[in-house]
């Protein structure tokens, strides 16, 4: 980035109810950034940025260096500042876009006084706005974010009809939850009472992933190497097919928008099917240099997908795979320890991958891991699932819920719901209409509003 100029100053004008103020921002060294206000050429404050306090602040800041932050300040112009009136008192509001993020730094501007502060934090923009958090939990930057309880109350709904680990959850066209264990099950719940409408006993191991295709068709894959497709009409099924391609667990099935079919397996293969006659049969496949627990799509006609080397989860790729081209477009290696079925889809343009006490982000535009948040008081984190554009959700093997905002291309911790089961929570899915159910290694599923 090249060497810091000490004598770096960022001077702007602002004009507020026809009076003229002027900010002047000194890069002093490495850690120290001087902010001096002046009122009609009166010196009105005086304090410092503290990039030492920001490092802290900002746990990724691992991905970044000082001097890319100083950059930023360079880039400061009069657009990034504005005066602000509450209550009759005044405050200078800075933009600040810090880590790819914005981020905010407020100045109490009260008359005739210089406010000295040996280090001022930049505040982060925070959205209070979302519906399920109570007033008490609202985030105040000056405390530990772990203070502060997602506002899920009791479980509305607990279900009990598994007799081990639930494993999978999804939600059918017609608004049902459809759950998979590792006791072979499938079970479909009625959507007023959450008792089984139907029990499916078709797998001979784990059912690791279930999802429902465009043709109303449900998929599911399991530890008995097979995939099974079948209709459902009310509470009856019917086997349409089995898929027998694969020798090892089948752990994820998705299909894309071109109707391909997509498979990975523990067999280090990922397998594409095109549908024919109302048959699903075999284009071709790929082999991967490890274990695949996970494929997504994540653009058109792309796909990413997960090698894992040696069942030990600590030396993974994630690559980034053409399908008209049918070879890899790119690849990121060394990310550590990621679970099955990682993967979450933000917005078109980000990748987050759960696994351990980390959340990884990854730019799918550029094809490269942003920053890695690590997750305070966990091991594992297991289930997460999407709310809505802006906020998720993870379970972890502390049996917690967080609620996460996406802001930029970050993850911002809101909230938390510790001792949502006994046990690890596996899978969380969005069941619609302001409910989300979660599935555990405890073998109950909750219903939260």
């Amino acid at each position: 980035m090249g060497s810091l100029n000490s004598s770096s100053v960022k001077s702007v004008h602002i004009e507020f109810e026809g009076r003229k103020y002027i900010c002047k921002i000194e890069i002093k060294d490495e850690e120290l950034i001087n902010i001096n206000i002046y009122l009609d050429n009166k010196l009105k404050y005086k304090g410092n940025i503290c990039l030492q306090k920001i490092k802290i602040k900002i746990k990724e800041f691992l991905y970044y260096n000082i001097s890319e932050i100083f950059e930023e300040i360079n880039k400061l112009n009069n657009n990034n500042f504005i005066i602000i009136k509450e209550n009759n008192k005044y405050k200078l509001k800075i933009k600040f876009i810090i880590l790819r993020r914005e981020n905010y730094l407020y100045i109490n501007l009260n008359e005739n006084i210089i406010k000295e502060k040996d280090n001022i934090i930049l505040e982060q923009k925070l959205n209070n706005k979302n519906d399920n958090l109570n007033n008490n939990n609202k985030i105040n930057n000056n405390n530990n974010l772990n203070d502060y309880n997602i506002s899920l109350k009791n479980p509305i709904h607990t279900l009990n009809y598994h007799t081990s680990v639930i494993l999978c959850l999804s939600v059918l066209k017609d608004g049902r939850l459809i759950s998979g264990s590792s006791d072979c099950s499938m079970i479909i719940y009625n959507k007023k009472t959450y008792k089984p409408d139907l029990i499916i006993k078709e797998h001979k191991d784990i059912v690791w992933c279930i999802t429902q295709l465009s043709s109303g068709i449900i998929a599911s894959c399991s530890g008995d190497n097979t995939i099974i497709l079948f209709n459902i009409k009310g509470n009856n099924y019917n086997i349409l097919q089995t898929l027998n391609d694969h020798t090892g667990h089948v752990y994820k099935i998705i299909e894309l928008k071109n109707k391909y079919l997509v498979s990975c397996s523990e067999d280090k293969s990922i397998i594409f099917y095109l549908r024919d006659n109302n048959e699903y049969k075999k284009d071709y496949h790929i082999s991967t240099n490890g274990l695949c627990y996970c494929i997504n799509e994540i653009k058109e006609n792309e796909i990413c997908y997960s090698e894992t080397f040696n069942h030990d989860f600590y030396n993974n790729n994630i690559c980034f795979y053409n399908i008209n081209e049918r070879k890899i477009k790119s690849s990121i290696s060394n990310i550590s320890k990621i679970g099955i079925s990682p993967f979450i889809m933000i917005l078109k343009k980000l990748l987050f991958i759960t696994g351990d006490n980390k959340i990884s982000i990854i730019d799918i535009n550029y094809y490269e891991l942003i920053r890695e948040i690590k997750v305070p008081n966990s091991d594992w984190i297991y289930g997460a699932c999407m709310l809505n554009e802006n906020i998720i959700l993870t379970g972890d093997d502390k049996s917690t819920i967080r609620e996460w905002k996406i802001e930029g291309d970050n993850l911002i911790l809101i909230s938390k719901k510790e001792k949502a089961h006994n046990r690890e929570i596996s899978t969380l899915v969005n069941i619609g209409n302001g409910y989300i159910a979660s599935g555990s290694s405890d073998k109950l599923i909750k219903i939260w509003s």
